[in-house]
């Protein structure tokens, strides 16, 4: 099981970095990329072309309905109980898929206090800061040369406590809700979160820490009432997941793949996923025939911000594919760890923690872990699909559950769903040895039937 020293004279065929962070400053150029905005059109177009140019047969836009949000405003308004003419004023980011209102009124209720039914709840949210320990607890292998991760504390872009409240409060019968990003150690009101594209019924808003901050003092210094007023579409329009292939040793199938929106003009989510992407088409289509493993399929999706509705489209009409599929490599973020200093997000030459979510199939994870330490693709992690929950944390989620085997690599830099995700936030000189350490995985598949590296899904 590995075809890789036949691939090594290949090797510089690949694209070179500058190459690559190229291809991510173009797209970014383009503006905000979300499903369905002119940028990401732009991108399907520009990718199908790329793939066309590195000679991938069978390239196509292959059409899904997706759901659209386009915000336009939110604001907030407070007063004291009984002096509704001493209004203060806030704006913010509507949180996505919400719910517009002309004006939603009530009671302000803090979550943790309980009783927000028939009220605007209000809550406080912050990043987790995840100890790598606790990472170590759930991986099954690890490469960390350094050895940095028994003393490394990661900042995630979520509050892992409270990341499913906003439904919480809408079960307990909340009328809007509130966000006051207090824990966020930038002052920002564009969080893109949640993205599952599910309508929630009320309306709800972000606010940034320093409003966050003012108006849990006028809540601390007597009952208040509030008012969101929130301008927004949500509507249901075709895009498109863009598809190329190359033909293989076998007559399986290696799926490659990213999405290309992503929810700002957003260089590491995930226009770095889409270089990665190309940079794997380039090399393989580089090789002779005969030297790739099995056929290969090269997957861009859309609407990953919008509840991966690509990757759910692309598996519902193609059944027929996967009991022939030998993996699926799933490639997003090329990550630059960051600080924040005076209040601005600053990237350090490290990268960020590498999560390698990989099927337990023994001699697959065996090929991950040599494949990443050939590379010295150092903070990385292997981790069973499911790890962190019941379902893998990427568009693997609907991969895992065709039964096909996956290795999906994912980071989470704390500044992924803000505007501050640009070009500089780019892990650079990760891109080349990223692109050879995929390209060693897949050829390490070399010999593989579909059955070889699968397990039940259970073992996960």
């Amino acid at each position: 099981m590995n075809g890789w020293p036949a691939l090594e004279k290949y090797v510089d065929r690949a694209p070179t970095s500058k190459e690559m962070m190229g291809w991510i400053e173009l797209i970014v150029s383009q503006g905000i990329r979300r499903a369905g905005y002119a940028a990401d059109s732009w991108t399907e177009e520009w990718a199908a072309g790329q793939f066309r140019e590195t000679g991938l047969a069978d390239v196509r836009l292959e059409p899904l309905a997706t759901p659209i949000w386009r915000p336009r405003s939110a604001a907030f308004e407070i007063w004291p109980v009984g002096r509704p003419g001493d209004v203060t004023r806030f704006t913010g980011l509507a949180l996505p898929y919400t719910t517009p209102t002309d004006g939603t009124e009530g009671r302000l209720v803090r979550m943790e206090d309980g009783g927000v039914g028939g009220g605007i709840a209000v809550q406080e949210i912050g990043f987790t800061q995840l100890p790598q320990t606790e990472v170590q607890a759930r991986a099954t292998d690890a490469y960390d040369p350094e050895g940095v991760f028994p003393d490394l504390v990661q900042t995630v872009p979520f509050d892992l406590p409270h990341v499913l409240d906003f439904d919480i409060a809408i079960k307990d019968g909340a009328t809007a809700y509130v966000g006051l990003l207090t824990g966020v150690p930038w002052e920002t009101s564009d969080f893109y979160w949640p993205y599952d594209a599910e309508l929630r019924s009320i309306p709800g808003i972000w606010l940034s820490g320093s409003d966050g901050e003012r108006v849990r003092e006028l809540m601390a210094s007597g009952a208040c009432e509030g008012r969101i007023i929130s301008d927004a579409t949500i509507t249901e329009e075709t895009t498109h997941n863009v598809v190329g292939t190359l033909p293989g040793a076998s007559d399986h199938w290696v799926i490659i793949g990213s999405h290309h929106d992503g929810p700002w003009a957003s260089a590491v989510e995930d226009a770095s996923g889409v270089a990665l992407v190309l940079a794997q088409a380039r090399f393989w289509a580089s090789v002779p025939q005969e030297l790739r493993p099995h056929n290969m399929l090269f997957l861009l999706t859309s609407g990953h911000m919008a509840g991966a509705a690509g990757t759910q489209a692309f598996i519902a009409a193609h059944p027929e594919l996967f009991p022939q599929v030998v993996l699926e490599m799933h490639l997003e973020h090329a990550a630059r760890q960051a600080v924040v200093v005076d209040g601005e997000v600053v990237p350090t030459d490290d990268p960020e923690v590498r999560w390698w979510f990989t099927t337990q199939a023994p001699a697959l994870e065996r090929l991950v872990a040599d494949s990443i330490a050939a590379e010295d693709l150092r903070r990385s992690w292997i981790l069973s699909p499911t790890a962190f929950a019941p379902n893998p944390a990427t568009d693997g989620a609907y991969f895992y559950y065709t039964g096909v085997p996956l290795v999906q690599l994912i980071t989470t830099p704390m500044y992924i769903f803000d505007p501050r995700d640009t070009p500089d936030k780019v892990d650079q000189q990760s891109l080349v040895p990223l692109t050879m350490g995929a390209a060693r995985i897949i050829a390490g598949t070399h010999g593989c039937e579909p059955d070889t590296l699968r397990v039940p899904l259970h073992s996960d």
